[in-house]
């Protein structure tokens, strides 16, 4: 190994870097060490795979939790959301050519030019497609890309319901920002240009929630009424209030559910359509209410009730917030089980065709452990993904062994709020 990478181990053994694990992942035990042997590994075999002379550049950016606000925000509404202890990262070195080539654990090398930043059909849905997106983003809001060699871990898990792709976006807007632009993009334009990324070549139709959430860091409250969103950090913590935040996986697959997570908007959009307006913020619950016949008509049964949703559940957000800046988390509680009855009886993400219906089992199987002690709701998207849980601290560890009896080891997240969005941890000079 070169002088490069003994400079990198000796940053892993510094105060600095000792503090900043600190802070991105909390003060659990072992958290430390095994942190360090995380960032060692990679920047081992980012020498290895590709012996670069440029600077090293080190990154991480986190997942996201959904905490309140179902499915409100590509209908501009509010939504309560986080960042969590769980991240990606990677060892990034500029190249002097358009080529990429990313090396993420478990999967092949990926490698691919930005000369052409044309939306490709057959890469819908790939990591190429959000390197494509990326670059084309920031070009288009006048900054520099360039090709890189990057290799890359995450214990964001896909299928995790934390929001992998938004924290592969939130990453690669860093690391082209790192790298060529000084570091110098707000948290907002980041997360616009990464959801760009992701609706316009990935092919998802996401809000802007789950990227503004990876960005931003820490707990924020995001009203998306308007063109800029109005961005409301909460300093608050819930292991001090005394309970958990719990992701339960249910094992569902949802790969194959994107036109049933898009029918949710299309349909909200519908209802919205009938009053000239794009989106629901835009329309007076009392004016669907009032319509509900000619819309039953016009947009369908579901659409009805999924627009009355959104109505509920935008100001269930609002009322959220107060909640948690008076410190009264029984109120918030009862408002977070309100928002998983209400995506069960009127958003309609809970069930998916057929008789396996994993979200509606890891629902109830959550209200019968926790009865009033706690909360439970859809997490993210729904349909066949994930739950979060607000558990007492005491209870966690029953709560866990339980759920892992009907989904398996491993299935439980049990998280903590990241303070910061995506970090430039430390870069390393060329040779």
């Amino acid at each position: 190994m070169n002088d490069m990478y003994c400079r990198m181990l000796r940053y892993l053994q510094t105060s600095e870097f000792m503090n900043e694990i600190s802070r991105l992942y909390g003060g659990k035990g072992g958290t430390l060490a095994d942190q360090f042997s995380r960032y060692a590994r990679m920047i081992k075999c980012h020498m290895e795979l590709f012996d670069s002379k440029a600077p090293l550049y080190l990154l991480s950016a986190p997942g996201r939790v959904e905490i309140a606000g179902n499915h409100t925000d590509h209908q501009n509404g509010r939504v309560l959301a986080g960042a969590v202890n769980l991240d990606m990262v990677t060892v990034v070195s500029p190249r002097e050519d358009g080529t990429v080539r990313i090396m993420s654990e478990g999967y092949p090398m990926l490698e691919l030019s930005l000369d052409d930043l044309s939306v490709r059909e057959d890469e819908k849905g790939t990591t190429a497609a959000l390197v494509r997106g990326v670059a084309a983003g920031m070009r288009e809001n006048g900054f520099i890309t360039g090709g890189f060699d990057a290799t890359i871990t995450s214990d964001v898990l896909s299928g995790s319901g934390l929001s992998s792709s938004a924290a592969m976006e939130v990453l690669l807007c860093a690391m082209q920002d790192a790298m060529f632009n000084g570091y110098t993009m707000d948290a907002v334009l980041r997360a616009k240009i990464s959801q760009y990324a992701e609706n316009v070549y990935f092919g998802k139709p996401c809000g802007l929630m789950d990227q503004m959430a990876c960005s931003v860091g820490g707990i924020v409250a995001i009203d998306f009424k308007h063109q800029e969103p109005r961005i409301e950090p909460l300093k608050v913590s819930f292991s001090e209030l005394g309970y958990a935040m719990v992701v339960v996986n249910s094992r569902g697959r949802h790969d194959d559910l994107t036109e049933e997570y898009a029918a949710i908007r299309e349909e909200m959009s519908a209802v919205a359509a009938y009053f000239g307006e794009t989106v629901l913020r835009r329309v007076q619950k009392e004016q669907v209410i009032l319509a509900i016949p000619q819309l039953r008509e016009k947009a369908g049964d579901r659409a009805v009730l999924r627009a009355l949703h959104f109505f509920e559940e935008n100001e269930r957000v609002r009322e959220q917030v107060e909640n948690l800046n008076r410190r009264d988390i029984g109120a918030f509680l009862r408002l977070i089980r309100l928002s998983g009855e209400s995506s069960w009886m009127l958003l309609q993400n809970v069930r998916v065709p057929g008789p396996t219906q994993p979200i509606a089992i890891a629902l109830k199987c959550a209200a019968l452990q926790l009865e009033n002690d706690g909360a439970w709701r859809v997490h993210g998207g729904g349909f066949a993904g994930t739950t979060l849980n607000f558990v007492p601290v005491g209870q966690v560890d029953s709560f866990v062994e339980r759920m892992e009896k009907v989904f398996d080891a491993g299935c439980c997240h049990v998280l903590d709020i990241r303070p910061v969005g995506p970090t430039l941890m430390h870069t390393e000079p060329e040779n």
